[in-house]
């Protein structure tokens, strides 16, 4: 491939990862508003927004690196997309698993875009892009991790909030 070809390339994916951190972004902002019923959730995701902060501030470090930008127009899409998935979610009685359920995967594509960009980087001789990209990967890979160890823990926590919610609208008087 021709340095020009895999340049254009990379450009494009970290443009489109900088759209992908601006869905993220919306989601847990909608999430972190809503979590009252679960501290330890909330704590986690609000540690995750400063992270991912700060992983867009490496993306724009890294297309700036190649007097790039990122895209406006896939920034708004996806953040656009991000609160219409958060309200969506929201609708629903089991908004907490919803919300798991998709971050776990959403995790997951920005682990493997993160792994992706760092080959790239590699690829070209972006040492520093690299360095930048891996730091967001561990960040990512942490996140995935802390949400696999707690899904059943907040099935559980769901499971007897419902049930408790049943026996006190079933409650007589």
């Amino acid at each position: 491939m021709s340095p020009e070809t895999a340049r254009a390339a990379f450009v494009l994916e970290l443009r489109n990862a900088h759209a992908m951190e601006r869905q993220s972004q919306e989601l847990m902002k909608w999430q972190a508003v809503r979590l009252a019923d679960y501290p330890d959730i909330e704590k986690r995701i609000r540690t995750h927004m400063e992270e991912t902060d700060e992983q867009l501030r490496r993306l724009e470090r890294c297309l700036e690196s190649l007097n790039e930008r990122p895209s406006i127009l896939k920034d708004t899409a996806l953040s656009l997309l991000g609160n219409l998935t958060a309200t969506s979610n929201a609708m629903g009685e089991d908004e907490i698993l919803k919300n798991m359920f998709s971050n776990y995967a959403f995790e997951h594509y920005e682990l493997a875009t993160y792994k992706s960009l760092v080959r790239m980087a590699q690829e070209l001789g972006l040492e520093e892009a690299k360095s930048l990209l891996g730091a967001s990967r561990s960040e990512e890979q942490k996140m995935a991790a802390w949400i696999d160890r707690h899904i059943e823990n907040v099935t559980d926590a769901y499971l007897e909030r419902i049930d408790q919610l049943k026996h006190a609208a079933t409650a007589p008087g």
